[in-house]
């Protein structure tokens, strides 16, 4: 798969981790973490391999993790990297939008703008 355009999955509540993907020519991965001193090694060891797993080898990866379970991050990449392959749902989940009005080519940062 490859990131193909802005898309997310997840949320911010807690025990839940949000991914947000944008396209790149490099392959990068910035963790945010609640528990990043303890566990952030572990959380981009994780999304490496889910990455690695769906053939990304480009792309912007954004992980705002709130406690996230191993299986929830996983999934959370995988859904997000569904939505930015060019045959996914895009940001909002639907077919029909790639991006939702409004939006400027850049993802939502959590607590402010980019």
């Amino acid at each position: 798969m490859r990131i193909a355009r802005d898309a997310l999955a997840g949320t911010l509540e807690s025990s839940d981790v949000l991914v947000r993907v944008h396209p790149s020519d490099e392959l990068a991965i910035e963790v945010r973490s609640t528990v990043l001193a303890r566990y952030g090694a572990d959380i981009r060891r994780v999304v490496a391999d889910q990455l690695e797993s769906l053939e990304v080898t480009s792309g912007q990866v954004f992980v705002d993790d709130k406690g996230a379970l191993e299986f929830v991050i996983r999934a959370r990449v995988e859904g997000a990297v569904t939505r930015a392959d060019q045959g996914g749902a895009g940001i909002t989940g639907r077919d029909e939008d790639a991006v939702p009005t409004g939006m400027t080519g850049s993802l939502p940062v959590a607590g402010g703008t980019p």
